[in-house]
């Protein structure tokens, strides 16, 4: 896909799956939507996908039938990093409703609490107004996303929670490096696959490392 103006994004909106002529070479960026944060009563309804391209697809479940292939096959690449703000909830919805386990994983918002620890402001709308001077509007954040069709303010919202995610990885890693925690944030990667699967299992407010 041809690289496009951030600022003027391509948003490919699909019902159901992705289309059998849709692939992705590189790293890709991940985010869902789902009817509320609560995973075993809230049902994924969205999941948006960006090569950092300036383009988003939007995958739409209006009902709950979640047979994707083609988006399953792309998000079970074991070669292709699946960047997340806060994966562990997105890795998560994925498991429970797709079935895949999205690994490699990098997740800006671990990236963010390892870096910044001037702030404990690490939301994705804070993270593009330091890191990218972009302002993201959250207008749509409380939305019916299961709605029949999408409306053209929700594409827009939740194509923007995927289209800036590859520039921030690029402007976290470089901090990770100065400060020297690329192994430790490298781990806490790896492990948050797992992290998701225990949330899942009902673990999700237990310290399993606490005394």
């Amino acid at each position: 896909m041809a690289a496009n103006n951030i600022n003027q994004p391509e948003i490919y909106y699909h019902i159901g799956d992705l289309p059998d002529d849709v692939s992705f070479d590189g790293d890709i960026a991940i985010d869902t939507e789902t009817q509320g944060l609560n995973l075993s009563r809230d049902r994924l309804c969205v999941v948006q996908i960006s090569e950092g391209d300036g383009s988003a697809h939007l995958v739409h479940f209006p009902t709950p039938d979640f047979d994707a292939p083609n988006l399953k096959r792309e998000l079970s690449k074991p070669d292709t990093v699946k960047i997340f703000h806060f994966g562990r909830f997105d890795i998560a919805a994925v498991e429970k409703y797709l079935g895949v386990i999205c690994r490699p994983v990098f997740c800006t918002k671990i990236a963010s609490k390892l870096t910044r620890t001037y702030t404990d402001r690490h939301g994705l709308k804070d993270l593009c107004r330091e890191l990218l001077g972009v302002e993201l509007s959250k207008e749509q954040q409380s939305s019916d996303w299961a709605a029949p069709e999408l409306s053209v303010a929700q594409q827009a919202y939740a194509a923007s929670d995927v289209l800036y995610l590859h520039a921030l990885r690029d402007a976290l890693i470089e901090r990770l490096q100065r400060e020297d925690r690329l192994a430790i944030a490298k781990a806490c990667y790896d492990f948050l696959p797992d992290r998701a699967s225990l949330d899942l299992a009902g673990w999700e407010e237990l310290d399993i490392f606490a005394h």
